[in-house]
């Protein structure tokens, strides 16, 4: 059922009438859920480019395993630009599907949908949504997302935008992962942007998780990216935070 859901909400976003880079504290989205997990989340990021100003960002949530295969969340975002202050940006709802059972397949799969409700509200609606995919190769497992963005009721229409995230991670010992990460945004789905005014950046990443107590830990993620591409900030840090209880 939650399958259905999932590609349901997925196709009615692609009807809706956009443009939207990956923010200095996205991270990568993983397709499995876990039923009955809480938990607490900040993530933040901050960009520099030398002939701009710094952009930073960043977030706190609550997220709930409501059933075996769907996960949500609820975040307030925050962002400042430069030497401006931080100041609310936007709501935000997250909803995780998993699609297959966790090592069924050579493939785990998942879907996500965000929707999110900026501050300023000529900005519309924005709907983010994209399949998940994650396969292991003995200690190394890597995942690939391909992630479509739109605003619709905004004041400017515009067109949907398509990105991309993966992520490679070396499961060296609980407490303490390493691996790759990386993002990019190419512009309209169906006619991307000249390369110079596309966005590559990828660099190394660390991961973890810490028991603090009986079904109680806290999950830990930043990376340093760097630019790959003109249309890409010079360096990105980003990092993330869950309690999960």
């Amino acid at each position: 059922m939650y399958r259905g859901i999932a590609f349901a909400v997925g196709a009615a976003a692609l009807s809706l009438s956009t443009l939207c880079a990956a923010g200095p504290a996205d991270y990568v989205y993983t397709p499995a859920v876990e039923y009955g997990e809480r938990e607490i989340d900040f993530k933040a990021g901050r960009a520099n480019t030398h002939d701009a100003d710094q952009q930073s960002a960043a977030s706190l949530g609550f997220g709930y395993g409501a059933t075996q295969h769907w996960f949500t969340e609820f975040y307030a975002k925050y962002e400042s630009s430069g030497s401006g202050a931080v100041h609310f940006d936007a709501w935000e709802w997250e909803n995780k599907f998993q699609l297959t059972e966790t090592g069924q397949y050579p493939v785990d799969a998942g879907f996500v949908v965000e929707l999110e409700r900026p501050q300023d509200h000529s900005e519309g609606y924005e709907v983010r949504f994209g399949p998940l995919l994650q396969t292991d190769l003995g200690k190394l497992q890597l995942n690939g997302n391909l992630l479509f963005e739109r605003h619709y009721r905004a004041s400017e229409s515009g067109p949907m935008e398509f990105g991309y995230q993966w992520q490679a991670k070396y499961r060296w010992a609980q407490a303490f992962e390493f691996g790759l990460q990386g993002f990019g945004d190419v512009g309209p789905w169906d006619d991307w942007n000249p390369s110079e005014q596309q966005s590559h950046r990828f660099g190394p990443a660390v991961f973890g998780k810490i028991p603090v107590g009986v079904h109680k830990a806290i999950r830990y993620n930043a990376a340093l990216l760097f630019k790959a591409s003109s249309g890409a900030p010079d360096n990105t840090f980003r990092m993330q935070v869950e309690y999960e209880f």
